[in-house]
């Protein structure tokens, strides 16, 4: 029988009535005959709840508590599931991370799952019982709960269908949120954009990262390496959703699948610092430390006769800043030379598609467009799939509308490779 595994975010059991929905929709499941397995965030804004909650005691609650705070919203949310499940006539036991053999490196608030121990949900599935696994937790070596990281329930039950094997049962790993899927680009920035019927682990995990919301792109990256096919559809409504899956040939035929903006970006430039072997290790050891995430890295000569020196220069989200610029001021200190000079105010657009692989054409496209449009570009960053500038934000709603307009993205899946760059 294929093994479902369906995962309901926080909007989805955001009360009572949606609680009793979405066990509505596993128990649909279990009728047709499958082994089922359901996954549950925190009901609506409760994990923002906690932390506000923990944070008019103490202004830097330790990590570890903070951790075991969060992950009772989880905990909660299984409960009132199984509930649910039970009052429709069905055996259902809540699961929480230490029950699931779910284990982590014990990074507290962005742990990685290291392992699952499968045998307690599958004893629960065999004996006709639905697990209702708490997602967003793991446990440490040392038996500490830990977080996963903001959207981390996907990940749990990505981690969950691998290690139940979904695939060589036919089955797949079913996302439950309040979007009907994957579109070209975000509805709310692009009213007209469509939805997806199927798009790549790489193209998903471009646009998660590039700031498409839909999908954790830690959830995409388990799914790749473990070839789960992931099914993301609302949970209110019975549309056919979005496949996220392997490449196909069909997908090779088209250029650009969709087109994301991601605001609130300041640009950190440094200039002259030593071209030692450990200034990279030094400048982003202290950067990491303080728990902050950097982008778009760039590095140049900013001498090109003695290359004694070397400029760089990335982007962090805006709250980040002021965190930023005292630990690279210390480093710079400490280094004996360079200047930081910080640029507020940007967005980053990017195109994405793995027609990019096999097709030129599509960096002129993007260009040409925001050219016509006076948008000015401070900085541009590639990847196999992916092309990103950075912009001033003022201009970025303007922007990815523009964009979406010229690859021909309103009309969805149907436009080719030679109908996004003008040549037919």
């Amino acid at each position: 029988m294929p093994t479902r595994v369906m995962k309901f975010g926080g909007t989805s059991v955001a009360d009572p009535q949606r609680i009793r929905h979405a066990a509505s929709r596993v128990a649909a499941a279990k009728a047709d005959g499958d082994r089922v397995v359901m996954v549950v965030s925190a009901m609506g804004d409760s994990t923002d709840d906690l932390i506000d909650l923990a944070k008019k005691i103490s202004s830097k609650p330790a990590k570890r508590e903070l951790d075991a705070l969060m992950a009772t919203g989880e905990l909660a949310s299984s409960a009132l599931s199984a509930i649910a499940l039970e009052d429709l006539g069905l055996r259902a036991c809540s699961m929480n991370a230490y029950q699931c053999g779910i284990r982590s490196d014990g990074e507290f608030g962005h742990a990685r799952i290291d392992a699952i121990d499968r045998a307690s949900m599958e004893r629960k599935i065999d004996g006709g019982v639905i697990p209702v696994i708490a997602g967003f937790q793991a446990v440490s070596p040392e038996g500490d709960l830990t977080t996963l990281g903001r959207g981390g329930s996907d990940t749990t039950a990505v981690a969950i269908a691998a290690a139940l094997d979904v695939v060589g049962s036919g089955g797949c790993c079913e996302i439950y949120t309040d979007v009907d899927g994957v579109h070209t680009a975000d509805p709310r920035l692009v009213p007209e954009a469509p939805r997806l019927t199927q798009i790549t682990y790489e193209e998903m995990l471009e646009l998660a990262v590039v700031g498409a919301g839909v999908m954790h792109e830690r959830a995409v990256v388990f799914a790749q390496r473990y070839g789960v096919p992931i099914h993301v559809r609302h949970s209110q409504r019975f549309e056919l959703g979005t496949m996220i899956q392997k490449e196909t040939s069909f997908m090779e035929s088209i250029a650009v699948i969709g087109c994301a903006l991601k605001s609130d970006l300041g640009r950190v430039v440094l200039k002259g610092l030593p071209a030692s072997a450990d200034t990279q290790g030094v400048l982003f050891g202290a950067i990491s430390q303080m728990g902050i995430l950097v982008d778009d890295i760039i590095q140049n000569d900013s001498d090109q006769i003695t290359h004694k020196f070397i400029d760089l220069s990335f982007t962090v989200d805006h709250a980040e800043l002021p965190e930023v610029k005292i630990a690279v001021t210390r480093v710079l200190k400490s280094m004996g030379s360079g200047t930081m000079d910080i640029e507020i105010g940007l967005a980053k657009l990017s195109v994405v598609g793995s027609g990019m692989r096999h097709h030129s054409g599509v960096a002129g496209r993007l260009f040409e467009t925001l050219g016509k449009a006076d948008i000015a570009i401070r900085c541009i960053m590639t990847s196999e799939i992916k092309i990103s500038c950075l912009i001033p934000q003022e201009h970025g709603k303007s922007a990815i509308r523009l964009v979406h307009a010229a690859f021909g993205l309103e009309q969805g899946e149907r436009v080719t490779i030679e109908r996004q760059l003008g040549r037919v």
